[in-house]
């Protein structure tokens, strides 16, 4: 998980445990009960109460070179909602003191731990802990989830930018489940992104910000259903998202690889030379093309093996099909 180069299980001091290292943490609770030390600064807003958090962790006992626990070892941790699935106190105060990007190491107290019964057989009865922390993203989904839930008249009283911060909200939910290969599940969050968007109505000169927002979406929405194997779902998706931008490259890929899907092959070679123009050097849109070549090829060979069969001369001389 990155971190300094001491050993983070060992806590540093000879009168109590992690004593030297304490005395250089920050306070964030008042009663040192956790204590932070900043080992990568973040970036942006401060992680949100019931945001729901993207994080790498483990935890150590003192002197202990392994963690006695750890999600590092996963390829893409689990999203959790604070309040939830965060089940120490110690950790959940330390998040909300985080910042995207921020590495951190954290004492928790037992108060603020496993209190003073431990969690036998790993944690011994009053034990201060360590955890190192990266908080690789989080996302406000209460936010989302109230605002969501209003009417549209309720809705369109608030200003335009909650509206696509909202949207941005849904789209990014719909990301994350996306890479969890939940295509199903991204694609109604990014529905629920593109209906904010739709329903409502931006003044013209705010109008570019609701349109840039919805072909992000759009794109998205494209892809999912590539993904569900519903390719004239994708074209529909990247059609509308052309009508924003004619010229999008991604746009164009998503169409064209919709058209072969569903065997409309002069169509799929019209979106993907035109996606080629947007970006020649583009492994994916090439490489696609070539693809689309040699279906174009077996399916050429197929016809002209049905033809044959169907006009070649007969035993008794006479074409097939002939009365």
């Amino acid at each position: 998980m990155g971190g300094s180069a001491r050993n983070p299980g060992v806590l540093e001091g000879d009168d109590a445990p992690g004593q030297r290292l304490s005395q250089r943490m920050l306070d964030i609770t008042g009663d040192r009960g956790v204590l932070k030390d900043v080992i990568r600064e973040g970036t942006g807003d401060l992680v949100t109460p019931d945001a729901s958090v993207l994080v790498k962790y483990s935890g150590y006992l003192e002197h202990m070179d392994k963690p006695f626990d750890s999600n590092c070892f996963r390829k893409t941790p689990r999203l959790m909602k604070l309040g939830e699935d965060i089940t120490l106190w110690g950790m959940e105060l330390g998040l909300l003191s985080m910042r995207r990007g921020e590495l951190a190491r954290f004492l928790f107290k037992p108060t603020y731990a496993y209190g003073t019964l431990g969690c036998p057989p790993l944690i011994p009865p009053n034990t201060t802990v360590l955890f190192e922390i990266e908080l690789l993203d989080f996302l406000d989904s209460a936010e989302s989830d109230k605002f969501c839930a209003l009417s549209a008249e309720q809705q369109d009283q608030f200003p335009l930018q909650k509206v696509l911060k909202v949207a941005t909200t849904e789209r990014e939910f719909g990301n994350y489940l996306f890479r969890q290969n939940r295509f199903y599940d991204a694609k109604v969050r990014y529905k629920r992104a593109l209906l904010l968007l739709h329903r409502r109505l931006a003044p013209p000169e705010e109008q570019h910000l609701v349109e840039a927002a919805k072909l992000l979406v759009l794109l998205n929405l494209s892809f999912a259903y590539l993904k569900l194997d519903r390719p004239a779902m994708a074209l529909r998706y990247g059609e509308q998202a052309l009508i924003i931008d004619q010229k999008n490259a991604k746009a164009l890929f998503r169409c064209g690889q919709a058209c072969l899907l569903l065997t409309e092959y002069q169509q799929a070679r019209d979106f993907l030379v035109r996606a080629q123009k947007e970006q020649p050097f583009n492994h994916d849109i090439n490489n696609e093309l070539k693809k689309l070549a040699s279906y174009y090829r077996d399916y050429t060979d197929r016809e002209k093996e049905m033809c044959h069969r169907m006009f070649a001369p007969c035993a008794d001389g006479a074409p097939v099909g002939e009365n």
